[in-house]
């Protein structure tokens, strides 16, 4: 009955605060965990320094032709790709861990509500995972990337767009593992599926079957489309239905552990 009560006014609390409060409140929070995340140095590395790194060892001046551009272009595609993925599955994983853990309680005496408190994890998400993509694509513009002006576009914006879907997969793996070392797995099999989704090396024969069954592997061949028309380094071919299928089957797969996830934790309280 307490329970009850609690929750009932804190509701009521939160609809007759001013709209202006309750703005002034959810930008402040945004702004606050974004600049939080932009400093921390660790995560940064991971999402921002490592990729811009594995592009200048693997892509820095590699003019050979690949599509329309060269592969300078199609590992700077693909290392923008892995810090944006990076970056979305972390930010979400951390933000399910934040109410898992307890801090939802605390929100819970301010005026977000649970969905706008989604909301805003999304949206800094979103921003951050377009950090990696503006350096990397910068730090390959001046060094040898080369590529038609739609392929920058297009792969861009495929590039950051695509990366939502991890965000659900951080969600996902949180809400079914529900453990402080959750996120950590999360960020350690994106690792594991880029190497097998023919992101860090190219790939042929059996090994390449495989991958394109993999998470990463439609969402990256998506991103490099506009440059490679769907031939791979090896030299087969993906007509675009694979990894447009390829993206939809795992955003209904992690849609559903997510939604698994979250009743089973339900079904605990």
């Amino acid at each position: 009955m307490s329970a009850t009560t609690s929750t009932g006014t804190t509701d009521t609390a939160r609809d007759r605060a001013p709209r202006s409060s309750r703005l002034a409140a959810v930008t402040g929070f945004a702004l606050l965990d974004l600049r939080r995340r932009l400093r921390s140095r660790v995560e940064m590395f991971f999402i921002v320094g490592l990729p811009a790194f594995f592009y200048l060892v693997f892509g820095f001046g590699d003019d050979e032709r690949v599509g329309s551009g060269n592969v300078a272009m199609y590992v700077m595609i693909s290392m923008a790709a892995y810090g944006a993925v990076t970056a979305t599955t972390s930010v979400a994983g951390s933000a399910v861990l934040e109410r898992t853990l307890g801090w939802g309680r605390q929100l819970a005496l301010t005026p977000m509500r649970p969905l706008t408190f989604v909301a805003v994890k999304t949206v800094i998400a979103m921003a951050i995972a377009a950090v990696p993509i503006a350096l990397i694509f910068v730090i390959g513009a001046f060094t040898g990337a080369r590529g038609e002006t739609s392929d920058w576009i297009l792969a861009a914006l495929i590039v950051w767009l695509g990366s939502s879907l991890f965000a659900i997969y951080g969600l996902a793996v949180i809400l079914v593992f529900r453990s402080e070392n959750a996120v950590g797995i999360a960020s350690g099999l994106i690792v594991i599926m880029a190497f097998l989704g023919n992101v860090f090396t190219p790939m042929s024969g059996l090994i390449l079957d495989i991958g394109r069954l993999t998470p990463l592997y439609g969402y990256a061949a998506l991103a490099r489309y506009p440059l490679t028309d769907g031939w791979t380094a090896s030299g087969s071919h993906d007509p675009l239905w694979l990894p447009l299928a390829n993206v939809a089957a795992w955003a209904v797969i992690f849609t559903v552990l997510a939604v698994w996830g979250m009743r089973r934790g339900q079904e605990r309280v």
